[in-house]
């Protein structure tokens, strides 16, 4: 057995060496899934996974376009076997990781799992650092379709170069492996990584919160933040960020943590916003305890469809009012999506004179003047129509709370 191994890894060496790219056609809009960690960190087992999955499907999460299921740190034990493979915990997988991928595959939906560049994972666990190509043969022999890959204790390695050998190595097993980057933004991973993966990771991790931080120190000499929405929206220079975000080749601003303790308002924030940028869309939470609140707004279709909409642009702040951003994204058909946000600790009386504005995005060449383009409006949370740009829009806005809108161009 130790032979052919050795021989499989060899041809897949030298396959790669030959070309090597990411697997094409996937993630053609950003993924949309639910991955254990925000919730569950390491304390994930078998029967946790099928009663998401389960729920997933109950729920009707699966058909409005949930379908990556990622099990996250902590499926495996803590040193690989005699021959250098990873083994899955056999307490908390007691079927192995291939049973529970085909349960997740039985379901209509597409299974995922998690490693890291480095030595080892976050929570201390074997890293893939020198054995990619035996992890994605493995990987593939399970039928794994989603590897999300960290950066913890990378060492001296290149982002670039660590990344782009995982890439030849899933490349090689000849299976369509979507490979989610998740460097924190550290290294640019924009500039670098459209060639090497289908997202990267923008940020550190998300905390449940709406503009704070919430800092470990952990006794260590290196200190780590989790950051709330606003910081993770405001981390990056958003211009840079979405010349290189299209079809194929996402910014991660993190899954989600719709559901996991804020405010009812918060969540819409974030969900819409996350929506406008175009990011996966990665539910964060149990699903299986979700309330009626949240399931309305995770299972928005029309907001959804914002997100998946096929041009792949990704949005950006047009205009700050006092208190008020007003993000806006172009989408098919010469039609708008637009969200108001009011960040501030109170209501905000909203009175908005379309008239008056012109929206122009010069990286990618849209505009709309309404002065001269009526658009009917569509209020994506009440679900209706609300009008046209020909007079004001006005409403109140809570705190922390968006009013989003699709405009959509009447032909004269």
């Amino acid at each position: 057995m130790k032979g052919i191994t050795a021989f499989l890894l060899t041809l897949l060496l030298s396959s790669t060496m030959a070309f090597s790219q990411k697997a094409e056609g996937l993630a053609q809009t950003p993924p949309m899934g639910w991955n254990s960690w925000n919730t569950f960190a390491c304390d994930i087992n078998e029967q946790l996974v099928i009663s998401v999955v389960d729920s997933i499907v109950s729920k009707g999460l699966r058909d409005v376009g949930y379908n990556y299921i990622v099990i996250d740190d902590g499926w495996m034990l803590h040193e690989r076997d005699k021959k250098g493979n990873l083994v899955a915990d056999p307490e908390k997988f007691p079927n192995g990781i291939k049973h529970l991928a085909d349960y997740v595959h039985s379901k209509g939906m597409k299974f995922g799992i998690y490693n890291c560049a480095g030595s080892y994972t976050c929570g201390g666990y074997p890293g893939g650092r020198g054995h990619e190509y035996q992890d994605a043969l493995l990987y593939a022999s399970w039928g794994v379709d989603f590897l999300k890959y960290d950066w913890c204790s990378h060492g001296n390695l290149t982002s670039d170069a660590a990344y782009t050998t995982m890439r030849d190595a899933l490349y090689a097993t000849g299976r369509p492996i979507l490979f989610s980057i998740c460097e924190w933004g550290d290294t640019e991973p924009w500039l670098w990584a459209e060639e090497i993966g289908h997202t990267w990771r923008i940020s550190g991790d998300i905390y449940p919160c709406f503009n704070c931080e919430d800092r470990h120190d952990d006794g260590l000499p290196t200190q780590w933040s989790a950051w709330g929405i606003m910081r993770i929206l405001n981390m990056r220079d958003n211009s840079v960020l979405r010349q290189y975000s299209k079809p194929g080749a996402w910014n991660d601003f993190d899954m989600m943590e719709v559901g996991n303790g804020m405010t009812l308002s918060e969540d819409r924030s974030h969900f819409a916003l996350w929506s406008l940028l175009s990011s996966p869309l990665m539910l964060g939470n149990d699903v299986r305890k979700t309330s009626k609140e949240t399931l309305e707004i995770i299972t928005n279709k029309e907001i959804i469809a914002v997100n998946q909409d096929e041009l792949g642009i990704q949005g950006f702040r047009f205009e700050s009012i006092d208190s008020l951003d007003i993000w806006v994204k172009p989408l098919v058909n010469d039609s708008w999506a637009i969200c108001f946000l009011n960040t501030s600790e109170k209501p905000y009386n909203l009175n908005y004179n379309w008239n008056q504005k012109t929206i122009i995005d010069t990286i990618f060449n849209k505009k709309i003047n309404f002065s001269t383009t009526t658009c009917q409006i569509r209020d994506l949370f009440a679900k209706k129509t609300i009008g046209t740009t020909k007079n004001p829009t006005k409403t109140t806005i809570n705190s922390h709370d968006v009013f989003m809108v699709t405009l959509k161009p009447i032909k004269k």
